[in-house]
């Protein structure tokens, strides 16, 4: 069935007088292990039934956090979660969760695979065997039941997570961004399929769960696609990062059917990307990083996280910005590249901290720096690169702790290590390859992969020559 083609279905509200939440958090918030830095904070969210919400936020920000608290897989530290209006104990009995990967047990059939989904419950044969084969159809694998996963292709697989899921008749269905690990083509199908799955929500909520197999009524779904949130969901959560945070939370009125190109769509896609952009890309432009006065008395430089991309990517997308007269919005820029929003945003954001970018509002402007360095041939650039680094205080603390060590030459590990105490919610390993590879660009030190030594050569900290 094409999208084009379904039902035209309004909206559904967030809630009907009356209505119970399937699930909902109050004031939550998850602190992992010693740190004293919450991944979540003080979040409150319900999902009432008839309704599809998806969270929506950049890597990192606790998407996939907050959805496993919801559904009792993490206790939280702060505040409470609830099922049904109570407080939920263990799992929630009436959720089940497609995942990122495809979770499939391989030395079993797409039939038993499937089958998974009814430990504890107690079910006739003849039922189990309906409901599989039901869900199976459902979902386009008729034919499939007996082939093992080596045998089908990545969609086939995850088509095969939601026969699983709708197979117990869950009152809910969560998806952990179900489609990411998925190319663009085979994504963008299993997406439309999955709409025409939510298209009929017409059945009163509640139905017994023998009856509403195959039917999803209630979805909660993690993404960082603005488009697909605005796709599939009637609510659209925002999430911010570093603590990951409701920033807003956006109902969805583009009507059913709906179709990616429509004005109304892409004005709330614009209205989601300003929403972010507003987040991520301050209006006032950030003060270059220094040593504070603990550097300057000998202690060491503050590290602050970097985004996640390489130099490439960085001059690419101020290329990209030349062509287009120095000056291009963030909306436009986002269509010119081939990522998602978040890595877009983390390119600009990387070129910023450089100093080589500016964003006042939603303009994305190259600095007269940023034009220094693309004027120049590749020796020129990495020396505006390298005096840039030393401006960021992740890399004066980098540089500081290669100073003091024995012969200027420290493992990897250590400075990873000594990263992680400071930087207590990032992955300390993103940020190592991203200092790895901008370090060994701008020659501000050097990274022996046999040894997985970072060291310093004669010279290496000396002042860089001013650009011209």
């Amino acid at each position: 069935m094409s999208v084009s083609s379904l039902p035209a279905n309004g909206p559904i509200p967030a809630a009907a007088p009356g209505q119970v939440p399937i699930c909902e958090a109050r004031n939550l918030t998850i602190v992992y292990g010693t740190n004293d830095r919450p991944t979540l904070k003080d979040i409150s969210l319900a999902i009432y039934p008839g309704e599809v919400v998806a969270i929506l936020g950049l890597s990192g920000c606790g998407k996939s956090t907050l959805l496993r608290s919801l559904i009792g897989l993490i206790k939280p530290t702060g505040g409470e979660v609830l099922a049904h209006g109570k407080p939920l104990v263990g799992i929630h009995p009436g959720v089940a969760l497609v995942f990122q990967s495809f979770a499939l047990y391989p030395w079993l059939t797409v039939k038993e695979n499937v089958e998974v989904a009814f430990d504890g419950l107690t079910l006739e044969p003849a039922e189990m065997a309906r409901r599989v084969l039901k869900c199976i159809d459902l979902v386009g694998l008729e034919g499939f039941e007996e082939a093992y996963p080596k045998e089908l292709s990545g969609g086939m697989k995850q088509r095969v997570g939601f026969a699983r899921a709708l197979a117990r008749g869950p009152e809910l269905l969560c998806m952990d961004e179900p489609f990411s690990a998925l190319d663009v083509l085979t994504a963008e199908s299993l997406r439309s399929e999955v709409y025409r799955l939510l298209s009929d929500r017409s059945a009163p909520a509640g139905t017994a769960p023998a009856a509403s197999v195959g039917q999803v009524r209630s979805v909660l779904i993690i993404t960082h696609n603005i488009e697909e949130a605005v796709f599939l969901a009637d609510r659209v959560v925002v999430l911010g990062a570093r603590p990951g945070r409701i920033r807003q939370i956006i109902e969805n009125d583009v009507p059913h059917p709906r179709e990616y190109q429509s004005p109304l769509f892409q004005r709330l896609v614009k209205r989601i990307h300003d929403v972010i952009a507003g987040e991520h890309l301050p209006q006032e432009p950030a003060a270059p990083a220094t040593a504070g006065p603990e550097a300057a008395a000998g202690g060491l430089a503050t590290p602050a996280p970097l985004p996640h991309v390489n130099i490439g990517q960085i001059f690419g997308l101020m290329e990209m910005i030349t062509d287009r007269g120095g000056k291009v919005d963030v909306f436009t820029l986002d269509q010119l590249t081939e990522y998602d929003f978040g890595q877009t945003l983390a390119v600009i954001k990387a070129a910023e901290m450089l100093d080589f970018l500016d964003t006042p509002k939603n303009q994305v402007i190259l600095t007269p720096l940023g034009q220094q360095a693309l004027q120049g041939d590749i020796n020129f650039r990495k020396r505006v690169f390298r005096q840039q680094l030393q401006t960021l205080g992740t890399f004066q603390f980098v540089i500081q702790l290669l100073q003091e060590a024995k012969d200027h030459h420290l493992p990897r590990e250590i400075v990873e290590e000594e990263l992680a105490v400071r930087l207590t919610t990032e992955d300390t390993d993103r940020v190592m390859k991203t200092i790895i590879g901008w370090g060994r660009f701008a020659e501000l030190f050097g990274y022996s992969t046999e040894s997985n030594e970072l060291y310093l050569d004669d010279g290496a900290t000396s002042a860089p020559e001013p650009a011209k």
